[in-house]
């Protein structure tokens, strides 16, 4: 039996209107490479406290927005979560999931790329595209605990925090899955310079201290897998080891998970929406003194 056109203009436009109801659940935002993203405007979280991303604040310390992105991303690998989103030559060659035990997993995530404030109250996607506007996807990075360990002394060298060390402290690390401390009394000991931002690898170690990963003690011989984002395994700023580390160890990788679609990730489903009193205060993971 033939369909009426009647029919067939009552489809049309139901399909239309469908097609207006999507473009309507969708936000636009200019990224910090000028490119023009949509974002979903019904997703919707809520935070009983600010998180501390603005005025440069995760540059000089831990701060609660930093311990919260770096949980994200420590819980998208030691959950398993992170073994769809593996690369096609990856699974082809069968890195198809992390290659050490979960207490082996640590998250690393530059302060100079959480850069607003998440306000009390209720934000959505919007709100996490101001904290980063940038298109960033995670990687992995499997590294000694020698290696781990230089690439926080690395990090940590622009410290104590200044307006004259503010660009340099973009490459301090919040952490997860770690406790580390940085002793700026102990200067850091410039080695060869690094890119042509400022940055110098770090000629000795002396300056940042391992207490422990994930409650068991620190291993220089161990090997760790590093969840941090496709600009430090690329060696962004003082990350030079981050790139060594990737070259290698072959298993190391850029996922094609979106970074901030794994911290809404986290938040829906491991926080029910709801960001309370573990992330009130930083969680004292990271010592500046």
């Amino acid at each position: 039996m033939k369909m009426s056109e009647k029919a067939i203009a009552m489809i049309l436009a139901l399909c239309l209107l469908s097609g207006l109801a999507a473009t309507a659940s969708a936000v636009t935002f200019a990224d910090a490479h000028g490119n023009t993203i949509e974002l979903d405007d019904t997703l919707e979280a809520y935070t009983g406290v600010t998180l501390m991303g603005a005025e440069d604040a995760a540059r000089k310390e831990e701060t609660n927005l930093g311990d919260l992105w770096t949980d994200a991303l420590r819980w998208f690998a030691a959950s398993g979560a992170i073994n769809e989103y593996f690369e096609e030559d990856d699974v082809t060659a069968g890195n198809t999931s992390i290659a050490v035990n979960a207490d082996h997993i640590v998250a690393l995530w530059n302060g100079g790329n959480l850069r607003a404030d998440v306000a009390e109250g209720k934000f959505g996607a919007e709100q996490l595209a101001e904290v980063l506007p940038y298109p960033n996807k995670v990687a992995v990075v499997y590294m000694t605990g020698a290696q781990l360990l230089e690439a926080l002394e690395a990090a940590s060298q622009g410290l104590p925090y200044s307006a004259e060390t503010a660009y340099l402290c973009a490459s301090f690390m919040q952490a997860s899955g770690l406790r580390y401390t940085v002793d700026t009394a102990e200067a850091f000991n410039k080695g060869e310079a690094y890119g042509e931002k400022g940055w110098f690898k770090a000629a000795s170690l002396g300056r940042v201290t391992i207490e422990e990963v994930n409650g068991q003690p620190f291993d220089a011989e161990a090997t760790y897998a590093v969840i941090t984002s496709n600009a430090n395994f690329n060696g962004m700023d003082s990350s030079y080891i981050f790139a060594a580390a990737a070259e290698e160890n072959e298993k190391s990788t850029i996922t094609t998970a979106v970074v901030r679609d794994v911290v809404w990730m986290y938040i829906a489903g491991e926080l029910n929406s709801q960001i309370g009193e573990a992330y009130v205060q930083p969680q004292g993971r990271i010592n500046v003194r």
